[in-house]
């Protein structure tokens, strides 16, 4: 606490602790991934044949679809990195939505993250 003297009056100034700022949760790309997954169900399931269908009822471009579909390739260790948010922050949607390889070594090298993860 700290006493001053403000317009004659004598007042207490109670110092304010800051909390240490908090992760930043990258809200679109996790949007994107939830999106992503429900999608892919809904086209297992067949509450719709294609993707084709599937874009048109959720009014969205097919190959935006296709693109958004590819985040449900990534491997389980980059998802939890993702989930959890503990991937770099060059790790970007527009960098996930990009053709990726399906080895877990390959995927983790294009993403420059180390296997460690």
């Amino acid at each position: 606490m700290t006493f001053t003297v403000r317009g004659g009056r004598k007042t207490i100034i109670a110092e304010v602790i800051q909390a240490p700022p908090r992760a930043r949760t990258h809200n679109a790309l996790l949007k994107a991934m939830a999106r992503a997954h429900r999608w892919r169900r809904m086209i297992e399931t067949g509450e719709y044949a294609s993707i084709t269908e599937l874009a048109k009822a959720e009014r969205v471009n097919q190959s935006y679809a296709c693109r958004m579909l590819r985040l449900t390739l990534l491997t389980p260790s980059v998802i939890t990195n993702i989930l959890d948010g503990r991937h770099t922050n060059s790790l970007m949607l527009k960098k996930l939505m990009k053709p990726l390889p399906s080895r877990r070594d390959e995927q983790l090298a294009a993403l420059k993250i180390s296997n460690s993860a």
